[in-house]
């Protein structure tokens, strides 16, 4: 998508971003690594561990190795910028709401005349997003269809075919990349920054892994396999049964959302405010939360919270909630005080913030 809006992307990460963070000397590895389609960069080449008691600081990277890499032609990666950076991964976070898959951010900056990978695949869908200068990306059909994480491009795998798309991303500008489908990128006169926005569906066979792993419970599926291998039929008929669209589906979206990680901007304050929430209190449902309610569990982020019977009017309601709401306004059976107690809670474990 041609766009020609250059600082669009500027609040994710800048290009100035980039070359503090290269420049500066708390950059860490794994947070960061250097590549070049033409040779290798060891991170020992790169990196040190800096003393300190009682441990020392390891993978710190050494600023004058790096920017003289940079300047020789290496690209600088920042990994994992969903995980260690704020916008970042509030940006993750309302794409993953609205795709209902996990997304993850990774940024490369590449010097001029340079390029950071060779052909490859990637094993998640990925969106581009240039943030500064210019970058030329050559794309070619799959040569092994729909990888799985673990099949990272090898030359065994095949050679790619023709170029199908020939193309120049400039500030601003965004490219989708399915999942499989080999590129390579190049540099011209200019520096380049962009994003990738990594997304990642659960393929079938992950779903069968799990449906497998839930049969554990079944007598059946812990016997002993007989000599003859014979009985696999009637566990297929079994195993179809946690295969309905309906397990999977719950199963997939409970994975998600448990794996999902806090992001918790103002957290401290909000626990120095729990004294103060009474009955009247307005409170919101983070925006970076997603969530399931299911029975009397609620459950985000790797925390699962079970609630009485009593109270789930008032829990579904905020679970629901697009809006910040009064305590009092809450539907359900729960008095004043019941409800403060509950809002002090989902605030505590970051659901909720009092407004």
């Amino acid at each position: 998508m041609a766009r020609g809006e250059e600082g669009r992307y500027d609040d994710l990460l800048s290009a100035r971003d980039a070359v503090r963070a290269m420049e500066e000397p708390g950059l860490r590895a794994p947070a960061f690594r250097l590549v070049q389609a033409d040779r290798k960069h060891e991170p020992s080449s790169y990196t040190t561990s800096l003393s300190w008691r009682p441990e020392p600081f390891t993978g710190t990277a050494e600023p004058r190795r790096v920017t003289a890499a940079f300047a020789g032609g290496a690209t600088l990666v920042l990994q994992g910028l969903h995980l260690n950076r704020l916008e970042t991964a509030t940006y993750c976070r309302h794409l993953e709401a609205y795709l209902g898959h996990p997304a993850q951010l990774n940024a490369y900056f590449t010097p001029r005349r340079s390029q950071g990978l060779p052909v490859h695949h990637d094993t998640h869908d990925v969106f581009v997003l240039q943030v500064a200068g210019r970058k030329r990306w050559l794309v070619y059909d799959p040569v092994w269809e729909l990888p799985l994480k673990h099949q990272r491009y090898e030359a065994a795998m095949g050679e790619h075919g023709p170029t199908v798309l020939d193309v120049v991303l400039e500030s601003g500008d965004m490219l989708y990349l399915p999942r499989g489908w080999m590129h390579e990128a190049l540099t011209s006169d200019q520096d380049s920054l962009h994003l990738t926005v990594g997304v990642t569906v659960m393929p079938w066979v992950d779903a069968v892994r799990g449906a497998v792993a839930r049969t554990e419970g079944d007598l059946a599926f812990r016997r002993g396999i007989p000599a003859d291998g014979s009985g696999g039929t009637d566990l297929v008929e079994r195993l179809a049964d946690e295969l309905d669209p309906e397990t999977v589906a719950a199963a997939q979206h409970t994975a998600f959302v448990m794996s999902r990680r806090p992001i918790l901007d103002g957290q401290l304050e909000q626990l120095r405010r729990l004294d103060g929430l009474g009955p009247d209190t307005v409170v919101e449902r983070r925006p970076t939360v997603i969530a399931e309610l299911v029975d009397r569990a609620l459950r985000f982020e790797g925390t699962e919270l079970r609630f009485p019977a009593h109270a789930l009017e008032e829990v579904g309601a905020l679970v629901e909630a697009t809006a910040p709401v009064a305590l009092a306004d809450l539907p359900g059976r729960l008095d004043g005080n019941g409800r403060a107690a509950l809002a002090r809670r989902l605030v505590r474990e970051g659901f909720l913030r009092a407004v």
